[in-house]
């Protein structure tokens, strides 16, 4: 069992960096493909971007070259640092684990881009 706590959200104006992370507990996430996702209102869950246990990473094309997701084992945490953001950019972003059969959500934290 893997617990998944968000933390790093928060109002921030359009241009403006946030540094989300990802804590884990009950299990070594070394081995887990970690993603970082988003739901605005009325709108689905999408990926935002995913690293694989041996870090390699994928972003979706509205986040390429702005966002970077990044990995440290040994603090059992994911990152994901957020830079020239957008108005589009708010949403709920959520963490997520996942390995074999096995996936985990965590309760996300609330991202807003406004001036």
């Amino acid at each position: 069992q893997v617990q998944l706590v968000e933390s790093g959200g928060g109002l921030v104006q359009p241009g403006g960096s946030l540094r989300l992370s990802c804590e884990a507990s009950g299990s070594i996430i070394s081995r887990y493909a970690m993603g970082w996702y988003r739901q605005a209102p009325g709108k689905q869950r999408e990926l935002v971007a995913t690293i694989t246990s041996d870090s390699s990473r994928n972003y979706a094309d509205s986040v390429k070259g702005r966002f970077t997701i990044s990995r440290d084992n040994a603090k059992n945490t994911v990152y994901l640092q957020m830079n020239s953001l957008k108005p589009e950019d708010t949403a709920v972003y959520y963490c997520k684990a996942s390995r074999g059969y096995s996936t985990y959500w965590g309760q996300g934290t609330q991202v807003d881009v406004s001036s």
